[in-house]
C-alpha cells in the first residue's frame, strides 16, 4: 500500500509541472474543501496523502477551516532535502506513506486554520493571529502588495503565511506567502501556498532526523539542583535559576555569565549519563551559550570532562539540542560549565537536563 502511495504521488507530481494558479481571486467552487483538493488531480495529490494518512479529510469535509493549500513541488523539495541527507548516511529513503506519522501530523496541521479567513479579515496593520485547527498552533497571516511591470507593490494582493514558531519576536518566524487567494467552498476558504515553499517550513528535515533524548535522570532518579549564579531579582524571579528545570521551555534562566556559569545537579542515587539536553531561549541569541564543558563528579568536588563544545549556535528560538558523549561511569554529580556566550556577558537559557545512557 505505501509503495503504491508513493507511486501515485510522484506520478502526479508530473502533471501540469505540479502547480495550480488560479487566474482570479473570489473563485467559488461547488463543494467541501476536501472536493476541491480533489478536483485538482497533479497539484494537490502530495497533501491528499498526508490529510489522508492523519485522518484530516473530515476536518476539510464538515468544519469551517482556512487551507493554505501546499502543491506537489513543495512535498518534493521536503522529500528531496530529507533523502539527499538519509543518502549520505546509507540509509533507505522515506516517503510520506512512511515517515514518521506524529511529525507529520503537527506539520499538516499548521495549515489548516479555524474559521473563514479571506483576505479582508487580514488586513489588519499587523496583520492577524490564527489557530491551527487540530493542535491549536499559533500561526500568522498579513497581507502585501506583489509587484508587477517593475514597480513595487504594484501587484496583485499576496498573503504572508507564516510559521510563529512559539516566539512574539517577528525574526524568529518562517514565512511562506501564496499564489492565489480566496478560493471558496461549501465550508471553507483555500489560499495556494506558492511552489517554492518547502513543506513543514523549515522543520521537515530536523523534525524527521531528531533522535529524541533518553529519559530525564533528574525527574526519574531526583535530587538537587544548583547554579553558582543567580537572576538579579533572585529565586523569586520570572527568570530565576530553577526556570532551566521547570519542563517549560517558554520561561528561561537569565543571569550575568561573570566569567563562568555552572548548573549542577546532584542526584539521589549514582547513575550514568551519557546525554545531556539544551534548548535555546525565547529571544536575543547573542546570550545563548557557544562554548562549555560538561563533567560528572563522585564527590561534587573533584569533576571529570564527559564533553566539550566550542564555537556552537543554536539555528533557531526554541531548539532543543541533543548532546552524546561515551561516559559509561555512574556519577552522583553533574554539571554544565559554560565558559562563553555568543557575545556580551547576560546568559539565558530555557531548559537543561541530564539524560540516561544511550
Amino acid at each position: 500500500m505505501a509503495f503504491l502511495l508513493v507511486l501515485t504521488m510522484l506520478s502526479a507530481c508530473k502533471k501540469n509541472g505540479g502547480f495550480y494558479e488560479a487566474p482570479t481571486e473570489n473563485v467559488a467552487f461547488s463543494g467541501n474543501t476536501y472536493e476541491y483538493l480533489k478536483s485538482k488531480p497533479g497539484v494537490f495529490d502530495s497533501l491528499i496523502v498526508a490529510i489522508d494518512r492523519m485522518g484530516l479529510k473530515k476536518t476539510l469535509t464538515d468544519s469551517n477551516v482556512t487551507l493554505f493549500a501546499v502543491t506537489n513541488p513543495s512535498f518534493q523539495l521536503a522529500l528531496k532535502n530529507l533523502n539527499t541527507l538519509r543518502k549520505q548516511s546509507d540509509k533507505d529513503p522515506l516517503f510520506l506513506a512512511n515517515i514518521d506519522a506524529v511529525q507529520l501530523d503537527t506539520m499538516t496541521s499548521y495549515y489548516i486554520i479555524r474559521g473563514k479567513k479571506t483576505t479582508d479579515s487580514l488586513k489588519l496593520q499587523d496583520g492577524l493571529n490564527l489557530t491551527s485547527a487540530r493542535i491549536g498552533y499559533p500561526m500568522h497571516a498579513s497581507i502585501t502588495k506583489s509587484s508587477a511591470s517593475g514597480q513595487v507593490a504594484a501587484g496583485p494582493e499576496i498573503i504572508n503565511f507564516d510559521n510563529t514558531k512559539k516566539s512574539k519576536f517577528v525574526r524568529n518566524w518562517a514565512t511562506s506567502t501564496t499564489s492565489s487567494n480566496n478560493i471558496k467552498t461549501k465550508n471553507g476558504v483555500v489560499h495556494v501556498i506558492s511552489a517554492d515553499h518547502v513543506f513543514g517550513f523549515n522543520e521537515f528535515v530536523t523534525r524527521l532526523t531528531f533522535v529524541p533524548p533518553p529519559p530525564n535522570l533528574y525527574l526519574e532518579i531526583g535530587g538537587i539542583f544548583s547554579s553558582n549564579r543567580e537572576n538579579g531579582g533572585g529565586l523569586s524571579s520570572g527568570e530565576n535559576s530553577r526556570k532551566v528545570i521547570d519542563g517549560d521551555d517558554h520561561t528561561k534562566f537569565l543571569a550575568d555569565l561573570q566569567g563562568e556559569l555552572w548548573m549542577r545537579f546532584e542526584l539521589k542515587t549514582p547513575a550514568v549519563s551519557s546525554v545531556y539536553t539544551l534548548i535555546s531561549a525565547n529571544d536575543a541569541n547573542e546570550r545563548d551559550p557557544k562554548a562549555w564543558t560538561y563533567e560528572g563528579s563522585m564527590d561534587g568536588t573533584t569533576w571529570v570532562e564527559l564533553d566539550r563544545r566550542s564555537n556552537f549556535f543554536f539555528e533557531e528560538r526554541y531548539q532543543q539540542k541533543v548532546f552524546r558523549c561515551n561516559n559509561t561511569v555512574a556519577y552522583k554529580f553533574y554539571r554544565i560549565v559554560i565558559t562563553e556566550l555568543r557575545s556580551g556577558g547576560l546568559f539565558q537559557l530555557a531548559e537543561f537536563t541530564i539524560n540516561k545512557a544511550k
